[in-house]
């Protein structure tokens, strides 16, 4: 095969392959807007109306009338917003630590202990993990939720930080502590500067998990009611009858903030996932 001839078969395949996969993952989001906007005597017409004839913007409105959606983002606002700058914060020292002093075996074993932690289920630690907060009266409460989502964005966060801190020159916070900078110094003036690709990255893909997370709000709270557990609580007519508009509605009102994330910080991504991912 001429070389002319494999370019242009490798540029088909390339992008035919880029438009499948892209298909796959639009059409569903398509569709739940599509039945957002509905109304629900018509989502089951025949034929199939792949676009309504009479939308309508109404289940919106019913989700903030009655299952009190804009006390959900705010709750959902709160604990993501602290837990992302816990995680920052903490993230960044653990990170420093584990690429700094990584030749005593201790430290190197937790770094490694932590990264294990993610890999256990979350239902395995949820009984006696929801003893102890409980101990502490942290249950269904806005601390210990945040602790709790703090605690599962650790083990990535720390993976992505760590491997930024490690290609650090040594020599830069030599020459800081030389000119009598602390550790403080070094850490806001130095680190923060130079790791902001990875603290990006980090910040946007754990704000996607924090939106996604369902199983903890839905099992340490009962009051506190988050955007991913509200899903839940649509209101039935009967056990019967499933009220997909008002599903769908609440559907895009979760995927619609991740979705202009990734649109406007699509090359942090990127950028952090590559440097910090796989470089050592």
């Amino acid at each position: 095969m001429p070389a002319k001839q494999k370019r242009i078969f490798s540029f088909l395949f390339r992008w035919g392959l880029t438009l499948g996969v892209a298909l796959i993952i639009l059409i569903p989001l398509y569709w739940i807007f599509i039945s957002s906007i509905t109304p629900r005597g018509e989502l089951f017409s025949t034929p199939i109306d792949y676009f309504p004839d009479n939308f309508t913007f109404q289940n919106y409105v019913d989700l903030f009338i009655e299952l009190n959606v804009a006390t959900m983002a705010w709750n959902t606002l709160i604990i993501t917003v602290f837990a992302l700058l816990l995680t920052i914060l903490l993230g960044t020292i653990a990170a420093y630590s584990f690429a700094r002093f990584e030749a005593f075996q201790s430290i190197s074993w937790s770094f490694r202990l932590l990264l294990f932690s993610a890999l256990i289920p979350p239902v395995i630690t949820a009984r006696p993990l929801y003893d102890f907060m409980n101990s502490f009266n942290l249950v269904d409460t806005y601390v210990g939720l945040i602790i709790l989502y703090t605690s599962l964005l650790m083990p990535f966060s720390v993976l992505i930080l760590y491997n930024f801190v490690k290609q650090i020159p040594v020599t830069l916070e030599e020459a800081a502590q030389i000119d009598g900078a602390n550790f403080g110094t070094i850490l806001f003036k130095i680190y923060f500067p130079l790791m902001k690709p990875a603290i990006a990255t980090v910040s946007i893909i754990n704000f996607i998990l924090s939106m996604n997370e369902f199983f903890t709000p839905l099992f340490f709270t009962y009051h506190i009611k988050l955007l991913s557990v509200g899903i839940t609580t649509v209101p039935r007519e009967s056990n019967f009858e499933v009220p997909w508009d008002l599903i769908s509605s609440m559907g895009w009102f979760i995927i619609l903030p991740i979705i202009l994330f990734v649109l406007f910080f699509e090359k942090n991504i990127m950028e952090g996932i590559t440097q910090g991912g796989v470089k050592q």
